[in-house]
Protein backbone atom coordinates (compact mmCIF):
# COMPACT_ATOMS: atom_id res chain seq x y z
CA UNK A 1 0.00 0.00 0.00
CA UNK A 2 2.24 2.77 -1.26
CA UNK A 3 1.94 6.39 -0.18
CA UNK A 4 1.48 7.72 -3.71
CA UNK A 5 -1.43 5.39 -4.38
CA UNK A 6 -3.28 7.12 -1.55
CA UNK A 7 -2.81 10.60 -3.03
CA UNK A 8 -5.69 12.14 -5.02
CA UNK A 9 -5.39 12.80 -8.75
CA UNK A 10 -5.21 15.91 -10.89
CA UNK A 11 -6.11 15.96 -14.60
CA UNK A 12 -4.07 18.65 -16.36
CA UNK A 13 -4.89 19.88 -19.82
CA UNK A 14 -2.34 18.38 -22.18
CA UNK A 15 -0.20 21.04 -23.85
CA UNK A 16 2.38 18.59 -25.17
CA UNK A 17 2.98 17.94 -28.85
CA UNK A 18 1.08 14.67 -28.66
CA UNK A 19 -2.13 16.40 -27.51
CA UNK A 20 -5.24 15.30 -29.39
CA UNK A 21 -7.31 18.39 -28.53
CA UNK A 22 -8.74 20.56 -25.76
CA UNK A 23 -10.31 17.55 -24.08
CA UNK A 24 -7.02 15.72 -23.79
CA UNK A 25 -5.79 15.56 -20.17
CA UNK A 26 -2.78 14.10 -18.39
CA UNK A 27 -3.50 12.27 -15.15
CA UNK A 28 -1.05 13.10 -12.35
CA UNK A 29 -0.83 12.60 -8.62
CA UNK A 30 -1.40 15.68 -6.47
CA UNK A 31 1.91 15.64 -4.60
CA UNK A 32 1.06 18.95 -2.94
CA UNK A 33 -1.40 17.16 -0.67
CA UNK A 34 0.19 15.93 2.53
CA UNK A 35 -1.49 14.38 5.53
CA UNK A 36 -0.28 15.47 8.95
CA UNK A 37 -0.83 13.93 12.33
CA UNK A 38 -3.13 16.08 14.44
CA UNK A 39 -1.19 18.16 16.96
CA UNK A 40 -3.42 17.04 19.83
CA UNK A 41 -2.49 13.40 19.16
CA UNK A 42 1.26 13.93 19.42
CA UNK A 43 1.21 13.40 23.19
CA UNK A 44 -1.34 10.56 23.32
CA UNK A 45 1.16 7.90 24.30
CA UNK A 46 -1.42 5.08 24.27
CA UNK A 47 -1.48 5.34 20.47
CA UNK A 48 2.28 5.32 19.92
CA UNK A 49 5.33 3.40 21.01
CA UNK A 50 8.84 4.76 21.31
CA UNK A 51 11.16 3.31 18.73
CA UNK A 52 14.92 3.62 18.39
CA UNK A 53 16.17 3.47 14.81
CA UNK A 54 19.13 1.14 14.46
CA UNK A 55 22.15 1.83 12.28
CA UNK A 56 21.35 1.42 8.59
CA UNK A 57 17.63 0.80 9.30
CA UNK A 58 15.16 2.14 6.74
CA UNK A 59 11.49 3.17 7.12
CA UNK A 60 10.33 0.28 4.91
CA UNK A 61 12.13 -2.19 7.17
CA UNK A 62 10.46 -0.72 10.24
CA UNK A 63 7.06 -0.84 8.51
CA UNK A 64 7.59 -4.46 7.51
CA UNK A 65 8.56 -5.37 11.07
CA UNK A 66 5.68 -3.48 12.73
CA UNK A 67 2.87 -3.82 10.20
CA UNK A 68 3.94 -6.67 7.93
CA UNK A 69 4.05 -4.40 4.87
CA UNK A 70 7.16 -2.48 3.73
CA UNK A 71 4.98 -0.20 1.57
CA UNK A 72 3.56 1.31 4.77
CA UNK A 73 6.83 3.16 5.25
CA UNK A 74 4.85 6.38 4.76
CA UNK A 75 2.94 5.62 7.98
CA UNK A 76 6.26 5.50 9.84
CA UNK A 77 7.33 8.82 8.36
CA UNK A 78 4.01 10.62 8.90
CA UNK A 79 3.62 9.54 12.51
CA UNK A 80 7.25 10.46 13.20
CA UNK A 81 6.54 13.87 11.60
CA UNK A 82 9.42 13.42 9.18
CA UNK A 83 9.05 15.74 6.19
CA UNK A 84 12.62 15.97 4.94
CA UNK A 85 13.98 12.43 5.01
CA UNK A 86 17.50 13.45 4.08
CA UNK A 87 17.82 15.84 7.03
CA UNK A 88 15.60 14.17 9.63
CA UNK A 89 16.50 10.49 9.29
CA UNK A 90 19.70 9.40 11.09
CA UNK A 91 22.79 8.71 9.02
CA UNK A 92 24.48 5.35 9.16
CA UNK A 93 27.81 5.21 10.98
CA UNK A 94 29.69 5.26 7.69
CA UNK A 95 27.59 8.11 6.31
CA UNK A 96 28.14 10.07 9.51
CA UNK A 97 31.91 9.58 9.33
CA UNK A 98 31.96 10.69 5.70
CA UNK A 99 29.79 13.71 6.52
CA UNK A 100 32.00 14.84 9.42
CA UNK A 101 35.17 14.29 7.39
CA UNK A 102 33.78 16.35 4.53
CA UNK A 103 32.51 19.12 6.84
CA UNK A 104 35.53 19.54 9.11
CA UNK A 105 38.38 17.76 7.37
CA UNK A 106 40.36 14.87 8.84
CA UNK A 107 42.63 17.18 10.84
CA UNK A 108 39.71 18.88 12.63
CA UNK A 109 37.32 15.99 13.16
CA UNK A 110 38.47 15.55 16.76
CA UNK A 111 39.09 19.23 17.47
CA UNK A 112 37.03 20.72 20.31
CA UNK A 113 33.68 22.10 19.19
CA UNK A 114 32.67 23.51 22.57
CA UNK A 115 32.87 22.83 26.30
CA UNK A 116 30.11 21.56 28.54
CA UNK A 117 29.79 21.28 32.30
CA UNK A 118 29.79 18.22 34.49
CA UNK A 119 27.33 17.96 37.35
CA UNK A 120 28.69 19.27 40.64
CA UNK A 121 27.04 18.60 44.01
CA UNK A 122 28.09 19.63 47.50
CA UNK A 123 29.43 16.53 49.20
CA UNK A 124 28.09 17.46 52.62
CA UNK A 125 24.39 17.60 51.70
CA UNK A 126 24.23 16.63 48.00
CA UNK A 127 22.96 20.07 47.00
CA UNK A 128 23.17 20.67 43.25
CA UNK A 129 25.77 23.35 42.62
CA UNK A 130 26.11 23.07 38.86
CA UNK A 131 23.95 21.11 36.42
CA UNK A 132 25.48 19.04 33.66
CA UNK A 133 25.61 19.79 29.94
CA UNK A 134 25.65 23.59 30.08
CA UNK A 135 27.67 25.10 27.25
CA UNK A 136 30.52 27.16 28.70
CA UNK A 137 33.84 28.69 27.73
CA UNK A 138 37.18 26.88 27.81
CA UNK A 139 38.32 28.62 31.02
CA UNK A 140 35.07 28.22 32.96
CA UNK A 141 35.60 27.41 36.65
CA UNK A 142 33.85 27.66 40.02
CA UNK A 143 35.11 27.61 43.64
CA UNK A 144 35.09 24.22 45.33
CA UNK A 145 31.80 24.12 47.30
CA UNK A 146 33.40 22.16 50.15
CA UNK A 147 36.96 23.41 50.36
CA UNK A 148 37.43 27.17 50.48
CA UNK A 149 40.01 28.49 48.05
CA UNK A 150 40.18 25.48 45.77
CA UNK A 151 38.97 25.81 42.18
CA UNK A 152 37.00 23.23 40.21
CA UNK A 153 37.15 23.17 36.42
CA UNK A 154 33.93 21.25 35.71
CA UNK A 155 33.98 21.55 31.92
CA UNK A 156 34.89 18.93 29.35
CA UNK A 157 35.57 19.38 25.66
CA UNK A 158 33.19 18.04 23.03
CA UNK A 159 34.81 17.26 19.69
CA UNK A 160 33.33 18.03 16.31
CA UNK A 161 32.79 14.33 15.71
CA UNK A 162 31.12 13.82 19.11
CA UNK A 163 28.91 16.86 18.51
CA UNK A 164 27.69 15.57 15.15
CA UNK A 165 27.22 12.08 16.59
CA UNK A 166 24.99 13.43 19.36
CA UNK A 167 22.89 15.35 16.84
CA UNK A 168 22.56 12.23 14.70
CA UNK A 169 21.68 10.00 17.66
CA UNK A 170 18.93 12.41 18.71
CA UNK A 171 17.17 11.55 15.44
CA UNK A 172 17.09 7.85 16.28
CA UNK A 173 14.26 8.08 18.81
CA UNK A 174 10.88 8.37 17.11
CA UNK A 175 7.29 7.51 17.92
CA UNK A 176 5.58 4.86 15.78
CA UNK A 177 1.90 4.05 15.51
CA UNK A 178 0.84 0.96 17.39
CA UNK A 179 -0.36 -1.77 14.99
CA UNK A 180 -3.88 -1.91 16.45
CA UNK A 181 -4.52 1.65 15.26
CA UNK A 182 -3.13 1.14 11.75
CA UNK A 183 -6.38 0.48 9.88
CA UNK A 184 -8.12 3.49 11.39
CA UNK A 185 -5.12 5.66 10.58
CA UNK A 186 -5.06 4.55 6.94
CA UNK A 187 -8.83 5.09 6.66
CA UNK A 188 -8.53 8.60 8.07
CA UNK A 189 -5.70 9.41 5.67
CA UNK A 190 -7.83 8.25 2.74
CA UNK A 191 -10.76 10.35 3.92
CA UNK A 192 -8.77 13.56 4.18
CA UNK A 193 -7.29 12.94 0.73
CA UNK A 194 -10.71 13.15 -0.93
CA UNK A 195 -11.80 16.26 -2.77
CA UNK A 196 -14.91 18.18 -1.83
CA UNK A 197 -17.32 19.14 -4.59
CA UNK A 198 -16.17 22.13 -6.66
CA UNK A 199 -16.16 23.42 -10.23
CA UNK A 200 -13.18 21.21 -11.11
CA UNK A 201 -14.67 18.09 -9.52
CA UNK A 202 -14.51 14.82 -11.45
CA UNK A 203 -14.90 12.51 -8.47
CA UNK A 204 -13.74 12.54 -4.85
CA UNK A 205 -10.28 11.37 -5.91
CA UNK A 206 -9.85 13.48 -9.05
CA UNK A 207 -10.12 17.12 -10.13
CA UNK A 208 -9.63 18.56 -13.62
CA UNK A 209 -7.76 21.82 -14.12
CA UNK A 210 -6.92 23.84 -17.20
CA UNK A 211 -4.11 25.84 -15.62
CA UNK A 212 -1.49 25.45 -12.86
CA UNK A 213 -4.03 25.84 -10.04
CA UNK A 214 -4.35 22.80 -7.80
CA UNK A 215 -7.31 22.66 -5.46
CA UNK A 216 -7.11 21.25 -1.96
CA UNK A 217 -9.38 18.41 -0.85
Amino acid sequence: MSYFRELPNVEFENFLENSTGSQDYILLKNIFIRGKLRDDLQNVFTIFNKYEIEDDERPDQIADDLYGDPFLDWVVLVTANIINFQNQWPLTNQQLYDYVENKYGVEKMNATKYYKTKEIRRKSDNTLILPADLTVGKDFSIPDPDVYGNIIYPATGVSNYQYETELNDAKRLIYVLRPEYLQQFVKDMRDISKYGFNSEFVDNKTIRVTNSKVLSP
